[in-house]
């Protein structure tokens, strides 16, 4: 379906390449990120910390938003997002 004409905010709200960043030292593997990712970006690894947590990995970057709700979910602050686009 083509649309004649297209909303206001398009470029503000369109999906913005972006790289997930997990502290794999800060990693609990809570498992809130994996859960709650709306597109399932994220998996749970089998690799361990270096204090024996199971760790969060991205599964596909290609599947993330860029929403930054795994950045906002996780409770030892150790995820991070960042936008890959040139504009910033």
């Amino acid at each position: 379906m083509k649309l004649w004409r297209t909303p206001f905010d398009q470029a503000e709200k369109a999906i913005r390449p972006a790289k997930v960043l997990i502290d794999k030292e800060r990693c609990k593997g809570c498992g809130y990120c994996v859960e709650f990712c709306p597109r399932g970006a994220l998996v749970m690894s089998d690799e361990l910390s270096s204090k024996g947590y199971t760790l969060a990995a991205v599964a596909d970057e290609s599947k993330c938003l860029g929403c930054g709700l795994c950045d906002i979910l996780c409770p030892e602050f150790a995820i991070h997002v960042v936008s890959n686009d040139n504009e910033s």
